[in-house]
């Protein structure tokens, strides 16, 4: 299998649009080939060799993407992070990635992460502020590089964190071959071509914005409209020189709440995609009612990129997200690991080329994610009907999805439980009408203390990223446990289920 850089089609034909900006800036694929080049070269000045880790924390940009490329024709392993997250969090990822590169905004604390890159032993450090910033004034003097890697099956091209139930994140490692396979997958699946062009409102440090909107689109040709960030005008005013849009249903509210967004504003679309959290029916149907248009809706994970897909010509189904992909398969298992009839409920499991290769530097949590025939556990509960169509009913280990992001109710249960005023916590999620799931938090305070909520909600402002925030803190006497000691957390979601739809 090439280098995921080979599969990037839209190169051979260097003089169609490949990106563009609101403002008016535009890059054909001649140019954003020249600025990837340039970016790689400075990946050689420094002397960096394929295989070495490249973290980077920096705001959406043209060059950004640009940056990630060059990580990709160079061989260097790309690291992205959260923008949202705090020092202490991407510290640890650092910690445990141990990068020949770290590149960050200035505006992202730089003498934190440059206390941070020399505790892991001096790790160069660059800055990237859109078209400018270190990196940038380095490319500029740089000769570039203009080879591609010989990657083969097994080379890394990206680790992706994802939090664990232990609070932990672990760095997933996908390959070359995992994502240009899911790539060429998708751009079969949803029709993508070089005559599309991807209204791009996603961040890039994550699954979805970059190996699901950006691969595919510079994998089938296609053009990009580049937002900084997801903004009801901006994508109205951009919606007419799009064909494509992909969102996390958050998008989709916001957008429903604007008297603008309808038939006529859409009318250029051809496809619309919805995935990192559960779609709700209602929101389906009120989009189909305001637009004409069915929402395309998938399934994926950090660790596995896409997996199921509803079909582009056929059946779209509110609340399910869709039949296995080419090469992929999904199965649902009970307990014990037995496949199940359709319809009833069990762990989901899939196997295919996209799947990760495996937990970076953490053998034992790759092979219990595993099972013995090749099939990744997900964590996800859910049924196949008897066309193959995969519904989710639920999220193993008590995972919640708040605006497309995933949140492990352990790191901000820990967080509170270090409170002297705090006996202990159990944090849940409930529905949301904007962000899919909210974070909740019920606090049993230790005798003798008045729990101080203000307090709480700014020390664990400082300690993590804002996503992860309880929307609420609660108190009570004690929270519901069953009869091996273990808190209900079920019960507790039916005690607050109505508390944002009230």
């Amino acid at each position: 299998m090439p280098n995921l850089f080979s599969t990037f089609s839209g190169f051979e034909d260097p003089e169609h649009e490949a990106i563009k900006t609101l403002s008016g800036r535009m890059l054909r694929y001649r140019d954003l080939d020249q600025l990837s080049a340039r970016l790689a070269g400075v990946l050689c000045d420094r002397g960096l060799r394929p295989g070495q880790r490249v973290a980077v924390q920096a705001e959406k940009s043209i060059e950004g993407l640009a940056f990630y490329i060059a990580c990709l024709r160079f061989g260097a392993i790309y690291v992205p992070m959260n923008t949202a997250y705090t020092v202490d969090e991407a510290t640890y990822i650092i910690n445990d990635c141990k990068p020949a590169l770290l590149v960050i905004s200035d505006g992202l604390s730089a003498a934190g992460y440059a206390g941070s890159a020399h505790d892991t032993g001096n790790v160069a450090v660059e800055t990237l502020n859109g078209p400018d910033g270190s990196l940038m004034s380095a490319a500029a003097q740089t000769v570039p590089y203009q080879s591609v890697y010989g990657a083969t099956d097994e080379d890394i091209a990206a680790i992706l964190y994802t939090s664990g139930t232990t609070g932990k994140p672990k760095g997933a490692m996908l390959s070359h071959n995992n994502l240009a396979s899911n790539a060429r997958t998708l751009v079969d699946a949803w029709r993508f071509s070089a005559t599309d062009c991807l209204l791009h409102a996603l961040p890039i440090f994550h699954a979805h914005g970059l190996f699901v909107a950006s691969n595919v689109a510079l994998a089938s040709g296609a053009s990009q409209i580049f937002l900084s960030k997801f903004d009801v005008p901006d994508v109205l005013a951009a919606l007419s020189e799009a064909t494509v849009f992909m969102g996390v249903p958050t998008f989709y509210t916001r957008l429903l709440n604007h008297a603008d967004f309808n038939a006529q504003s859409t009318q250029t679309m051809r496809l619309f995609t919805s995935g990192s959290a559960p779609l709700l029916p209602s929101t389906f149907e009120d989009f189909e009612a305001r637009t004409g248009q069915r929402i395309l809706e998938r399934y994926g994970m950090t660790e596995t990129a896409m997996n199921t897909s509803n079909l582009y010509d056929g059946p779209r189904t509110p609340g399910s997200v869709g039949a296995a992909l080419k090469d992929i398969h999904v199965r649902i298992v009970d307990a014990q690991g037995a496949s199940v009839a359709a319809g009833q409920t069990g762990d989901v499991e899939v196997k295919g080329p996209n799947v990760m290769a495996g937990y970076w530097h953490a053998e034992d949590k790759t092979a219990e994610s595993f099972t013995q025939d090749g099939f990744f556990k997900t964590g996800d509960q859910g049924y196949l009907d008897d066309a193959g169509y995969l519904f989710l009913v639920g999220r193993a280990k008590d995972m919640i999805i708040s605006g497309g992001f995933n949140v492990y109710p352990i790191e901000i249960e820990q967080a509170l439980n270090d409170r002297e005023d705090v006996i202990e916590t159990a944090v849940i999620g409930v529905p949301h009408p904007d962000f899919g799931e909210a974070v909740l938090a019920i606090v049993v305070p230790r005798s003798g203390y008045a729990f101080d909520g203000a307090d709480a909600q700014s020390k664990l402002k400082q300690q993590l990223a804002n996503y992860k925030l309880p929307k609420r803190i609660f108190e009570r006497d004690a929270l519901p446990r069953n009869t091996m000691g273990k808190v209900r957390k079920d019960l507790l979601r039916q005690d607050y289920v109505d508390i944002f739809n009230a």
